[in-house]
């Protein structure tokens, strides 16, 4: 009997999704734009209520607001007295805010947009491609060297060794039966991700922070769930540079700040410079020219004019600097302006290290490739 193989073709149905669940996708992208700020983003959606009609009587906009109290998504603030704010009129006024659980959501929708649905793997597994003494198995057996660990001698395959050399009336088992299941090195990383936060990042029209912003939280929820014994510290830089905390991704907004890349990259290597890890980088996303420099004496030396050579220069000398720290530097270029590009060219030459000229689109995407398959070149000075 013959039978036909095909393929059955039927309607595609989008999932169910509840009114809450509709309205809380719109939300976290408008929180995000907000950088955190409850109110505007709530006013936001309603303006997009108004427009598209996404609420009905049945589940309102302020139905909306209470489901994320009571989900623990929001939390409403009072005075430092324990009392609510007094309006014009007299009404009580709560100033609300995100609460830790909406923020790690933030970071857990940012990975799963920018990077995809991960399959979780075990703790930290940037593989060298060297096999030996390491701590992931390969499912292959090799011969036992002075030195190995004992737990990974695989006892069914060495009793089998002993079998084989020295037959079944006699048995003996020596140095040379004893057979271990190979392994692999999981080379743990120290990460500094450096967030330009100069001015030119809402220039033009363009938003390109919020992108940058959604990068960092994506790369900080994929190292501390994926690659636990990671370390990743963030800092941001515009006409100095200081650290910020996981949980203050969400809240990062632009200042009126040039770009300082020198004092960026000078608390990126203090930083790693910290860390135990043999392995070190440094992810650096910006959009325009390094302007800025503080001099010895405090002042700041400012030139927004084309390329500044003095600037210029320090940036150079300091990628110099982490490549004798066998620090590779990974700039990520959201800006298309060949003088530019040439300089990044120059300095990425001066570091030995990558450079990606991206526009906002697959800059996640990079990030990710490159952090994962860890293609790390071990620099000789």
């Amino acid at each position: 009997m013959n039978t036909r193989k095909g393929f059955r073709f039927t309607t595609y149905e989008a999932p169910e999704q509840t009114p809450f669940e509709k309205l809380f996708e719109i939300f976290q992208e408008l929180v995000t734009h907000t950088s955190g700020d409850v109110e505007e983003a709530l006013d936001w959606l309603r303006e997009l209520d108004k427009e598209y009609q996404l609420t009905d009587d049945d589940y309102t906009i302020d139905d909306f607001i209470e489901d994320l109290k009571a989900k623990g998504y929001i939390r409403e603030e009072f005075d430092t007295d324990g009392e609510r704010g007094e309006g014009e009129e007299g009404e009580g006024l709560g100033s609300l805010s995100i609460t830790a659980k909406l923020e790690r959501m933030l970071r857990q929708r940012a990975l799963d947009q920018i990077f995809g649905k991960l399959k979780r793997s075990g703790s930290g597994n940037h593989k060298t491609g060297k096999s030996g003494r390491g701590d992931e198995h390969t499912g292959e057996f090799r011969e036992y060297r002075f030195g190995d660990a004992l737990e990974h001698i695989s006892m069914t395959e060495s009793l089998k060794n002993a079998q084989i050399n020295h037959g079944l009336d006699s048995f003996s088992l020596n140095e040379e039966d004893l057979v271990v299941e190979d392994t692999q090195y999981k080379a743990q990383m120290s990460t500094v991700l450096m967030i330009d936060i100069s001015h030119s990042m809402i220039l033009y029209g363009e938003d390109r922070i919020t992108p940058a912003k959604k990068v960092a939280m994506a790369l900080a929820e994929l190292i501390t769930t994926r690659y636990p014994k990671d370390t990743l510290d963030i800092l941001v830089f515009g006409n100095d540079a200081w650290p910020i905390a996981i949980k203050e991704l969400p809240y990062l907004k632009v200042g009126p700040y040039h770009t300082n890349t020198v004092a960026g990259l000078q608390l990126a290597m203090d930083m790693l410079r910290r860390k135990r890890n043999t392995n070190k980088q440094i992810f650096m996303i910006t959009d325009g020219k390094p302007s800025c420099l503080r001099l010895p004496n405090g002042d700041y030396y400012k030139n927004s004019v084309g390329l500044d050579d003095y600037i210029v220069e320090k940036c150079y000398a300091m990628a110099q600097q982490a490549r004798k720290l066998h620090i590779p530097i990974t700039t990520f270029m959201i800006a298309e302006d060949p003088y530019l590009m040439q300089f990044v060219r120059e300095f990425t030459m001066a570091n030995k290290g990558k450079a990606f000229y991206t526009g906002l689109k697959g800059l996640g995407e990079m990030i990710f490739e490159d952090y994962e398959q860890n293609r790390r070149k071990r620099i000789k000075g």
